[in-house]
């Protein structure tokens, strides 16, 4: 009798491992279609192809660096990067090595960012120098072991490409137990700061194969990415179901109106997915949309942010072939209202009915089950929990029920409709903005005596903040002036759209800022200005 491992038993491992790991999740895509392109890249005003093929290596390849610079399986490894393959490939790439990834919103300012890769205790960063303008003193200056860096050359920092060319050893996919993290997202959620969300390799496999199990994408489907990848938008609802698919899709480095309009036309994309300022936005340019030879395309799908019935119904008659649907979904609970598989249309302004296999639950003020109140949603998918934020998860989660922090109505038919969120963040082009931030970041200016921040709509954005401030006595600090502070201080996504520098704030009869009061007469002085710039 022969002790020890067989070649096959061997093989079979490696096998299970690669099944049960996300990195690897294209694999059987791999073996269908190896040659053909995946990501059709126009970072940097050039076209770049890769293949199945290329991309599995270019994945392996970083597994193998992440590991010879001694990233060991559970490390974390930030991501400062903007939309390129290069994110894609250590996204699951630094996976195959079981470390777990961190993909960024470098929109958010340096010290956040800084304070994020400090708390996930980070080992390895990857920085793209054109992603954020700070990215490399805020990555210089924190106890990364290994900082590398993307196109460019500088003192702290290993050249990227440099890196993964140096011979490595293959390695082994490492053991993934059902519990085992993927990846960290960030959101804001209802605490106004990031916090990192625990998603597991198990539900994030279950999630892309009921995906193609209920609503199956084509070998022959191409996507479109104008959105961050680091919004779960584009990963969940692009990256991952094209390339399980053996489908692929245009990656444009950022939205511009008239080029998302191009890429649609000339690459014969078939679907594409957006905020509403993505639809809004090309509608301004009708006439040249309806120059371009759009055909092929199918189906559009609008979410992250509140959509305007109104809104769908324009796109519709702007593109009267294409099917407009809305969508819902969040970083933590990914998308569990979808349109019914049996074919039942969806009415306008739902996203849907619960998603096949996942469990949802309304329930009122006093947690009981009911037909209108906040959505809780129980599923693979689910967060394990947040890093580091013990008491947020007990608030958020209850055997395996995650508390959305969403209100919704429900009809007799099961389909789903957005009634407001449960705390007072608000959505502006599906960046989620806190009344209170705004204040906080307003209250540190030296001529602000007092100020109240509220959502006001907008024509592209959905809502965009507006701020009432008294000045300080003596002061001559004007609207535009404190807008421009913003800007340079803060996130661009959540400076105030308009200021209104008042003597006094509104008050309700406790003596305290009577916010309902405030929003109404920021609403009705933001539409009196008219202040509703396309493409703010």
């Amino acid at each position: 009798m022969t002790l020890g491992i067989t070649t096959d038993s061997m093989i079979c491992m490696s096998s299970e491992r690669r099944r049960r790991n996300l990195g690897y999740f294209f694999d059987d895509a791999l073996k269908r279609v190896p040659d053909k392109v995946a990501i059709i890249d126009l970072f940097g005003g050039s076209e770049r192809c890769s293949t199945y093929r290329r991309l599995d290596a270019r994945m392996d390849s970083i597994a193998r660096m992440i590991a010879r610079l001694g990233v060991r399986p559970g490390e974390r490894v930030a991501m400062l990067l903007g939309n390129r393959t290069e994110f894609i490939e250590f996204f699951f790439g630094s996976m195959r090595a079981g470390a777990i990834p961190l993909p960024l919103n470098v929109r958010l300012a340096a010290a956040t960012l800084s304070e994020i890769i400090r708390d996930a205790a980070c080992v390895l960063a990857l920085v793209d120098p054109t992603a954020h303008r700070d990215s490399l003193a805020t990555t210089r200056s924190l106890p990364l072991r290994h900082r590398l860096l993307l196109d460019d050359t500088s003192e702290g920092f290993l050249p990227f490409d440099d890196e993964l060319a140096k011979p490595a050893p293959a390695i082994e996919p490492p053991v993934i137990d059902d519990n085992a993290q993927a990846f960290q997202p960030y959101t804001s959620g209802s605490t106004g700061r990031p916090k990192g969300a625990i998603m597991t390799h198990r539900g994030m496999l279950w999630y892309v194969r009921c995906n193609q199990r209920y609503w199956p994408a084509a070998e022959s489907d191409r996507g479109l990415i104008a959105l961050p990848l680091f919004h779960k938008n584009a990963l969940r609802g692009t990256v991952k179901p094209m390339l399980y698919a053996g489908g692929s899709f245009v990656l444009m480095p950022g939205y511009e109106p008239r080029a998302y309009l191009d890429a649609l036309a000339k690459y014969k994309c078939t679907y594409s997915r957006g905020v509403a300022a993505v639809f809004t936005m090309f509608l301004q340019h009708r006439d040249y949309l309806h120059s371009l030879d759009l055909s092929a395309l199918r189906t559009m799908t609008i979410g992250s942010a509140v959509v305007a019935p109104e809104l769908i119904e324009t796109v519709e008659r702007a593109l009267p072939h294409v099917r407009v649907a809305e969508s819902y979904g969040l970083t933590e609970g990914g998308s569990p209202l979808r349109p019914p598989i049996d074919g039942r249309p969806v009415p306008r302004g739902s996203p849907g009915v619960a998603a096949p296999e996942v469990e949802v639950r309304l329930i009122d003020s006093q947690g009981r089950d009911a037909d209108e109140g906040e959505l809780l949603v129980r599923c693979p998918y689910v967060c394990l929990g947040y890093y580091n934020e013990p008491e947020i998860t007990r608030q958020k989660l209850h055997d395996g029920w995650l508390h959305t922090g969403d209100l919704f109505c429900r009809d007799k038919d099961g389909f789903f409709y957005f009634r407001s969120r449960v705390d007072d963040m608000f959505s502006c082009g599906g960046e989620n903005v806190y009344p209170k931030e705004v204040e906080n970041l307003l209250f540190a200016h030296p001529d602000v005596a007092n100020v109240v921040v509220a959502p006001v709509p907008h024509a592209v954005k959905g809502f965009v903040p507006a701020a009432m401030v008294v000045a300080r006595e003596g002061s001559a600090i004007t609207a535009d002036a404190l807008k421009a502070y913003c800007l340079e201080c803060g996130p661009a996504f959540s400076h105030p759209r308009f200021i209104a520098v008042v003597p006094s704030l509104p008050l309700n009869g406790a003596g305290k800022i009577d916010r309902g009061m405030a929003q109404v007469r920021l609403r009705d002085a933001f539409a009196a200005n008219a202040l509703n710039p396309v493409g703010e």
